[in-house]
């Protein structure tokens, strides 16, 4: 039997991972209605299957948004994106002046869950294989030049419970420490810096775990090269396997925790307005964002699946500022230095 290849082994674990997150949150909200599957086709090459909920009807559902994306797609890259590759992929610094093309697959799960109660957070995760092939011989065969991983996810709470960060942060150190000590703090001091809203001076919400670019090729996020870590396809695959894999231990109990706090106006408006920070962030600096919109043959409504269904906007507005308030508690920790949870 042939050896699998790492785009069809991703595939069908993101397919899998896909089915399992859904039924996970279907259960967790068992009188709202099932998710919407909708499989669709890339013209240029790939397809995907987007699950995603939304209840407008259903007031009293846990959830409020919520989408399960995975996307295979494939395609050719131009010259111009091939030298740009080239600056972190050594492997692709022979190419980076040629002028033709080269292929490239790109198979991905994307997570965001926008709980209807305010006390209950925002989650957001992202996993991805990314590769790069010469031209195919005329056999159809096509040799893998360069290849990489990345993934990311971060908890977006409007109010402040130091119980579900440190239980959010601990999951999340336990899924990395397994492969490597020195995996989680450069991870997470990468994921604090990259969701912050530099025009708000406040971050987005209390990290988690970022990461890119990862290969057998030296890694600029990891300080001593000679520590442990993953390293060949096998174990790195391995290590997004169990990033992905903590999701659910990592946010569900969250969520039963806190989706039948109490909810008044004044925590409603707070959310929303939590929320418009969160669209502010995503359609001027997330990278994933404008890679995506700018992608031939989107899927813009999947792009923008991560924008919650209703925010709001007030123009200075009192919550946040008043001494003492729950609300001015949760902002001192968006606007201090990242902490330590565990």
């Amino acid at each position: 039997m042939a050896t699998q290849t790492m785009r069809s082994r991703m595939t069908t674990y993101i397919e899998g991972m896909q089915r399992e997150i859904v039924a996970a949150l279907e259960a967790a909200d068992p009188g709202a209605p099932a998710f919407q599957r909708r499989a669709w086709d890339r013209a240029q090459g790939g397809h995907g299957v987007s699950c995603t909920f939304t209840a407008p009807e259903h007031p009293a559902s846990v959830l409020e948004k919520a989408g399960v994306n995975i996307s295979m797609i494939h395609g050719t890259l131009p010259p111009a994106a091939i030298k740009q590759m080239a600056v972190e992929h050594a492997s692709l610094a022979a190419r980076a002046d040629a002028s033709g093309s080269l292929p490239f697959f790109a198979g991905g799960l994307s997570i965001v869950v926008h709980p209807r109660n305010p006390s209950a957070p925002t989650v957001h995760a992202n996993y991805r294989y990314f590769e790069v092939t010469a031209a195919a011989d005329g056999a159809g065969a096509r040799d893998v030049v360069a290849w990489w991983f990345g993934g990311i996810t971060d908890l977006t709470p409007n109010y402040l419970f130091e119980e579900d960060v440190v239980h959010w942060h601990r999951t999340l150190k336990a899924a990395c420490d397994a492969h490597g000590p020195q995996l989680y703090p450069a991870f997470k001091a990468n994921c604090d810096g990259n969701f912050f809203i530099k025009h708000r001076e406040e971050h987005r919400g209390v990290g988690g775990i970022r990461f890119d670019d990862l290969c057998d090729e030296p890694h600029t996020m990891l300080p001593d090269p000679t520590a442990p870590r993953p390293r060949t396809p096998d174990e790195i695959f391995a290590f997004v396997q169990a990033c992905a894999g903590a999701f659910l231990p990592s946010y569900l109990p969250i969520l039963e925790r806190r989706k039948d706090a109490p909810v008044d106006e004044r925590k409603r408006r707070w959310q929303l307005i939590r929320r418009g920070r969160y669209i502010e962030f995503n359609l001027v600096y997330e990278r994933g964002t404008k890679f995506g919109l700018a992608t031939p043959g989107v899927q813009a409504e999947n792009v923008l699946m991560s924008l919650p269904e209703t925010a709001r906007w007030e123009y200075m507005s009192e919550l946040g500022t008043e001494e003492g308030s729950e609300e001015e508690k949760m902002l001192e920790v968006l606007k201090s230095p990242p902490r330590e949870w565990v």
